[in-house]
């Protein structure tokens, strides 16, 4: 059964709630919260070397490369004073500089102990002689290269820690959240699972757990970098030149605005990705589920087409996620270029008025490259954040499902604290009291049902398809919770008692089996590793699994595929029968445990059945009369109500339901 109430998928839900999307992934990142800080610490001092590489660049020019900008006065030949000029100041010392003043002395000029020769006169020198003149400027061009050379090698180390830590730690909380996930869907009851598809719940566990991962990674810290980058660069512009400063953020208003207009754009293409990749999902699983069906009716085209036009929706919202960043990733771009535009006119005019050493303009331009890198990367994070978000928000919206079958939120007032049962406490009596349930609500299945079952007896419940007779075994196994009424077991009411200790003493045996693709022996024993030679010779004969085991070419550990798909029927359903035995459940639920099989195979299977029953309670639901007939109870059910209950004698006396099916079953076996 499947209503729209389960189709969570299809929600849409608001900014409003990115906030206390982020608030509740924070415990998730608590934990870490060490490994957190260390790596932030990291992005502080790597961002101070990104800042410094611009900076010593402007040290190297104005200190090493160009000649400076004469801060006194030349005089020409007429005595007038000439216009500022960039000069080197060369201290006459040093025996080869001596050489070249002597060589030129028309190209010095003599200030104070130290002579200066101007920018253009310099060039008039041979390669030899600026080599002499220029040789601590060659120095300290060395040393600011190995300042570069240091620089480098400390980002990189430092770039390679905080990744590793980073990496470290998105998988540890990805890990923890795919864990928690994985345990509130395994405890939550069928309802949930008739209402949505697998393909959607395999989608959450694993392609929206992986977006979180670059929320873990990409966003936390670095969005840090960026912030101290932005703020960084920005104190240092304005140390720098605060005017120029001033010019170079006139194109800020425009970006903040594209961001924000393009922001919502972003977050709604990524919703409707993660909805269409859900959707793939779910048809692909069913597909494959059903791969039989559909070869068999001929319907490979239809399938086909519904799974085109699912691609292909797929396809048109990412086209539009990625049409909404081919406008916004070249629109930061141009606002970038345009600023750098702005920087060299307006700079260059200062550093020929010399207002401005070059070193300057350079290191400005090289900023605000840097500055517009982050901007772009903010944009990024920010729509890896919307992504994680929008997976985000599909994962909550599974683990904010209540209906977990273990809920003690609604309980009844009748109802004795959960404590009363003990583990050790043997079934005496489960008995349901005007229990109705229905999977849609208006369409009940169940209508006042009131049945009891003793220790050591078999209660069989028979009734035509679609009569109920499941939805019974469904309750008393605490798939699902009545809609109104009880089930007591030994007077506890089972919503107080805790599943697993509840379904410990109960073994459910259906017509189709379930087998995990495990080995045969995993299968059985699921988690015990604790197994004795005596106990798995003990079960494998009561099963009369023995020659189904040694068939098999590993023995016990031979691994089975999906399902058990190399084994038979009848196969399957006697390692269900082992597995029941492995568990001594003192309730035994036969759920039309031979429905499937042929007459041969179905006496191996009664007869391991009848052993699993024996001394135990037992709820058997079946369609074959012969095989409830010993029954201590029998109960007729149609439409969800009991017509007949009592045992084979009694009900054939009364000429009843019970006795018309006898009768028609008969002539059917008899051709009557």
């Amino acid at each position: 059964m499947r209503h729209d109430t389960g189709y969570f998928e299809e929600k849409q839900l608001g900014k409003s709630y990115d906030i206390r999307l982020l608030k509740r992934l924070f415990p998730f990142l608590k934990t870490y919260h060490l490994m957190i800080l260390a790596s932030i610490f990291l992005v502080m001092l790597i961002t101070l070397l990104d800042l410094a590489i611009p900076y010593v660049t402007k040290i190297a020019i104005d200190q090493y490369i160009v000649p400076k900008i004469n801060s006194e006065v030349f005089k020409s030949d007429s005595g007038a004073d000439a216009p500022p000029t960039r000069y080197l100041k060369v201290a006459p010392g040093d025996p080869g500089v001596q050489t070249v003043i002597d060589r030129h002395p028309d190209l010095f000029v003599k200030n104070g102990r130290f002579f200066i020769i101007s920018y253009p006169h310099l060039s008039r020198l041979g390669s030899e002689d600026i080599a002499v003149l220029r040789k601590d400027d060659i120095t300290g061009v060395g040393r600011i290269a190995g300042v570069f050379l240091l620089i480098i090698i400390l980002s990189f180390g430092l770039n390679f820690l905080q990744k590793i830590i980073m990496e470290y730690t998105g998988y540890r909380m990805m890990n923890d959240l795919r864990l928690n996930l994985f345990d509130h869907i395994q405890h939550l009851s069928m309802s949930f699972f008739t209402q949505n598809p697998v393909g959607r719940l395999v989608t959450r566990v694993t392609n929206d757990i992986q977006n979180m991962h670059e929320l873990f990674t990409s966003v936390i810290s670095l969005v840090f970098k960026d912030l101290f980058l932005l703020v960084g660069i920005a104190i240092v512009l304005v140390v720098m030149n605060w005017k120029l400063a001033l010019v170079s953020f006139l194109v800020l208003p425009l970006v903040g605005y594209t961001s924000f207009a393009f922001s919502g754009h972003i977050r709604d293409a990524f919703r409707v990705l993660r909805i269409k990749v859900a959707e793939i999902n779910t048809t692909f699983s069913e597909m494959i589920d059903g791969i039989s069906v559909i070869q068999s009716f001929g319907k490979e085209d239809v399938t086909a087409d519904n799974f085109s036009r699912l691609n292909h929706e797929n396809y048109l919202a990412g086209m539009r996620q990625i049409n909404v960043l081919a406008v916004f990733m070249p629109l930061i771009e141009v606002f970038g270029i345009t600023t750098v535009s702005v920087i060299i006119y307006y700079g260059g005019k200062n550093v020929l008025a010399g207002e401005i050493s070059l070193g300057v303009l350079v290191a400005f331009i090289s900023y605000m490259r840097m500055f517009f890198r982050p901007i772009r990367d903010l944009a990024e994070k920010y729509n890896i954040l919307q992504n994680a978000l929008a997976s985000a928000e599909r994962i909550f919206l599974i683990l904010d499902t209540k209906n977990a079958i273990d809920s003690f939120e609604n309980k009844p007032d009748t109802i004795q604290p959960s404590g009363n049962l003990k583990d050790s406490e043997k079934i005496k009596t489960l008995a349901l009291e005007n229990v109705s349930f229905s999977y849609i609500p208006s369409e009940p299945v169940l209508k006042n049902i009131s049945l009891s079952l003793r220790a050591g007896e078999t209660t069989a419940i028979i009734g035509s398809t679609g009569s109920g007779k499941t939805s019974i075994a469904n309750l008393i196994m605490k798939f699902y919770d009545p809609t109104s009424g009880n089930i007591l077991l030994n007077g506890n009411n089972i919503k107080n008692i805790p599943a697993s200790r509840y379904r410990s003493k109960i073994a459910l045996v259906t017509q189709d089996p379930f087998l995990f693709t495990d080995t045969i022996f995993s299968n059985i024993w699921r988690d015990r590793q604790d197994v004795s030679e005596k106990e798995i010779t003990y079960v494998l004969t009561a099963a009369n699994c023995r020659e189904l085991i040694a068939e098999q070419s590993q023995g016990i550990q031979t691994v089975l595929t999906k399902g058990g798909a190399s084994l038979s029927s009848g196969e399957r359903q006697l390692l269900s029968i082992a597995r029941a035995f492995a568990r001594s459940p003192e309730l035994i639920i036969l759920d039309e445990a031979t429905s499937y099989i042929d007459s041969l195979t179905e006496d191996v299977i009664q007869d391991a059945l009848s052993k699993l029953m024996e001394g135990r309670t037992g709820l058997v639901i079946a369609h074959r009369l012969s095989t409830v007939r010993h029954a201590h109870k029998i109960v007729v059910i149609d439409k969800g109500s009991i017509l007949e209950m009592g045992n084979h004698d009694t009900l054939m006396e009364q000429r009843g339901s019970y006795f018309r099916m006898n009768h028609l079953q008969h002539c059917l076996g008899e051709s009557c």
